[in-house]
Order: structure tokens, then C-alpha cells, then sequence
């Protein structure tokens, strides 16, 4: 069961608000599909989508999230309902009709987003009023990328969302066959010096900032998230610098010349519109009160 407590702070005095796990309503998953990339950063696709005859099922929400990632998210309505097997049954559906979900991300958003789905780490998110200790067992042996999510309603206009837990499946970045390009795994191989003291200083400080914090290594950056993207990293041994991306409003901040900069409009590949360059331990304890806001925040 979790562990959160909600409180009300009125003039110095502290009321606990009583939080529900009731069985999900389609109303909220609704409002989730609605708000579905400020929750989890990912894009909204289908509600309900039907399997088709051999899989005869209904995927209850498919998605493309910031990363490029296919996702399927399940909800819990009972609890009897295995969700993170139902899940598993649609994840392999989806690897099995690749085509398929292209035309729909094509459909909706266009070839440019089409062309930057990233099969190498498709998601399953559960989302549930509560979970056991059987279902936070069941993922850790698997080698998929699960999350659960649990929510719970406080006073009828409250709704938290806690990241019960999550695994992470080992990715390898396909190379393109037609232009290569260098993945953030190769770039990392061939840093050295304080570049690369720099490098795993940031990993390690960003895996601290809490329990809930994943490190996921995509083809070109890694990116930082709890729900969503918090920060994105990465290197440039050519240029003696590390890049990060952060989700700051620019406006927010006094930018510095050749430090921070506002990518709002100009295309690159991590999320996050505050681009900020790490050339040397200044520079990253400057960033440090940065990656905290951004943290905080998301």
C-alpha cells in the first residue's frame, strides 16, 4: 500500500486529506488521454484501440511519448485484473503490427514523427489504484520497460499520480543504415580526462535527486525523468563541452551568453527549451540549482 499522505495547511494548522484508491472511472481515464503529455509527456494516439481478430482485445490508451517511444498504457478497473499481463499481451501486439502503429503516429502527427519512432524501447505503463507486492516483483523479472503508476483521489478534486516503480529493458541504439550518425553510447566510449569526470559527475548527481529518477540511454541522448523528461544530456568530445536540455522556462532565468540559452524554435534532439553547456566543474555547479528547478517542476 503506499506510504503517501496528503496534508491541508491552513493559518499554521495541518489537516490530513483522506486519499481513495477506488476502482478506476472512465471519466478518469478520459481526463488522462485529455492532459496525457503534461502528466507523462507523451503524445495522445488512440483511445481503445481494437487488436483485431487473432488478439481480440482493446488497447485501453496507445501513445508516442517525448523520446520517440512507442507506449501502451492499462488500467486496473478491478482487483482481480491481471493489467500487467493484459499489458504484456498488447506490448507484443504492438512489436508484431510495427507498421501499423507507423501509420497511425503518420496519420495523426505526420511522416516527420514517424520517422523518429524509436522501436528500441517501446513502453507498457499500468496504472492502478493500488498494486501488490507480487505485481512489483513480477516486473523486476521481466526484461521490458514497465511502469506502475498508482493514483489516488484526495477531497474529489486532488489526483496524485506515484511512480510505484519501473524497469528499465537494455537498449542498443540501431545505427542508420543510410547516414551515420554517432549514438550517445559511442560518444560516451571515447570520453576522457575531465570531460568524462564531468559526464559521470551529472549522471550520478541526477540519479540522486530521488527514488523515482530513471536514466534512460537513447540513440542520441540520455534522458532523466520521473513521469516525464526532466533533463537531457549530451556530449560533445569534439568541442570539450556537455549539452543538457532542460524543461525551464527561459523567460524564467537570466540567461548567460555562452552558458544558457533559449532553444525555443530551434530544433535539436533531447526535450526541454533552456539549453545549457558544461565545459568545466564551474560551469556544472552553476547548472546544479538548474537541474533542481527542473526536477522539482516535472
Amino acid at each position: 500500500m503506499s506510504d503517501v499522505k496528503l496534508f491541508k495547511v491552513v493559518e499554521k494548522c495541518v489537516t490530513e486529506l483522506s486519499g481513495s484508491g477506488m476502482a478506476l472511472e472512465k471519466s478518469l481515464q478520459n481526463m488522462i488521454e485529455r492532459n496525457l503529455y503534461d502528466i507523462l509527456g507523451t503524445h495522445f494516439l488512440y483511445s481503445e484501440y481494437s487488436t483485431g481478430v487473432k488478439f481480440r482485445g482493446r488497447i485501453d490508451t496507445l501513445g508516442l511519448d517525448e523520446n520517440g517511444n512507442p507506449v501502451i498504457i492499462e488500467y486496473k478497473r478491478s482487483s482481480n485484473e491481471n493489467v500487467i499481463n493484459q499489458g504484456l499481451f498488447y506490448l507484443d501486439w504492438l512489436l508484431d503490427h510495427k507498421a501499423e502503429y507507423e501509420l497511425l503516429v503518420q496519420d495523426k502527427f505526420g511522416a516527420g514523427e514517424r520517422n523518429k519512432i524509436d522501436w528500441s524501447m517501446p513502453r507498457l505503463i499500468c496504472i492502478a489504484g493500488d498494486f501488490t507486492k507480487y505485481d512489483e516483483h513480477a516486473v523486476q523479472v521481466m526484461n521490458r520497460n514497465i511502469e506502475l503508476i498508482r493514483y489516488k483521489y484526495f477531497d474529489g478534486d486532488l489526483l496524485l499520480l506515484e511512480l510505484v516503480n519501473s524497469v528499465m529493458a537494455e537498449s542498443k541504439p540501431k545505427t542508420d543504415s543510410v547516414k551515420k550518425y554517432t549514438t550517445v553510447t559511442e560518444t560516451a566510449n571515447k570520453l576522457n580526462g575531465e570531460l568524462l569526470d564531468l559526464f559521470e559527475e551529472f549522471r550520478a548527481y541526477a540519479k540522486a535527486l530521488g527514488d523515482d529518477v530513471q536514466e534512460k540511454f537513447l540513440k542520441y541522448y540520455i534522458a532523466y525523468k520521473r513521469l516525464k523528461n526532466f533533463a537531457c544530456l549530451e556530449a560533445h568530445p569534439s568541442k570539450g563541452c556537455l549539452t543538457v536540455y532542460l524543461k525551464i522556462d527561459p523567460d524564467s532565468i537570466n540567461l548567460e551568453d555562452g552558458f544558457t540559452r533559449d532553444v525555443r524554435g530551434i530544433g535539436h534532439y533531447g526535450t526541454g527549451d533552456l539549453e545549457v553547456i558544461i565545459k568545466n566543474n564551474a560551469d556544472f555547479e552553476k547548472v546544479k540549482p538548474l537541474i533542481d528547478k527542473s526536477y522539482e517542476e516535472n
